[in-house]
């Protein structure tokens, strides 16, 4: 997966905050350093930098890490009063709004996908899903093994428990909506 170039953050938030997070969430559930960064599929050295607020994470590594601490992505990221925004390969989402209810946390960005290179994201937890509506250009998401397709207009539902990949199609940039829907254990 490409890494955000040097000079370009990978989230527009503190590191420092970010990791000291992970860190109690982690200890909060018992699990070893070395434990998590086996079942994220992310070096040790890496989660640690994470930890000590010394790495800037990218996108994908903060997913599977909070995929396997079993909370959002918005529960490492940043106080109620700020708006976080991400930056993955190809994928710049800006959050909007988290909200919950007696079933499930649910986070709602706006979303950019540029035109040329995909990404791959790692899975979330059990039974998360995605919902994208898709504004302008045109979009292949969902699982890495069998996306769909959607256009302007268009709307896509996929369970992202698995590797699940985004990109957009032909030259054009697309502008989309993303909920992510993490029911409650």
């Amino acid at each position: 997966m490409p890494q955000p170039s040097p000079g370009r953050r990978a989230l527009d938030a503190d590191p420092a905050v970010i990791g000291a997070r992970v860190r109690s969430l982690r200890e909060e559930r018992g699990i070893s350093l070395s434990a998590l960064a086996r079942l994220a599929g992310v070096g040790k050295a890496t989660l640690s930098g994470l930890e000590n607020g010394t790495r800037n994470p990218t996108l994908e590594t903060l997913y599977a890490v909070t995929a396997q601490l079993g909370v959002p992505l918005t529960a490492v990221l940043a106080e109620p009063a700020t708006t976080p925004t991400v930056h993955g390969a190809a994928v710049h989402a800006t959050l909007l709004e988290v909200f919950t209810d007696a079933d499930a946390t649910y986070e709602l960005y706006r979303m950019r996908v540029a035109p040329g290179a995909g990404q791959l994201s790692p899975a979330h937890q059990p039974g998360v899903t995605e919902h994208v509506t898709v504004f302008a250009g045109v979009l292949r998401a969902g699982p890495a093994d069998a996306p769909s397709t959607a256009a302007a207009g268009g709307y896509l539902r996929f369970t992202s428990d698995v590797p699940h990949s985004y990109a957009a199609v032909g030259d054009e940039e697309v502008d989309a909506s993303l909920l992510l829907r993490y029911p409650r254990r």
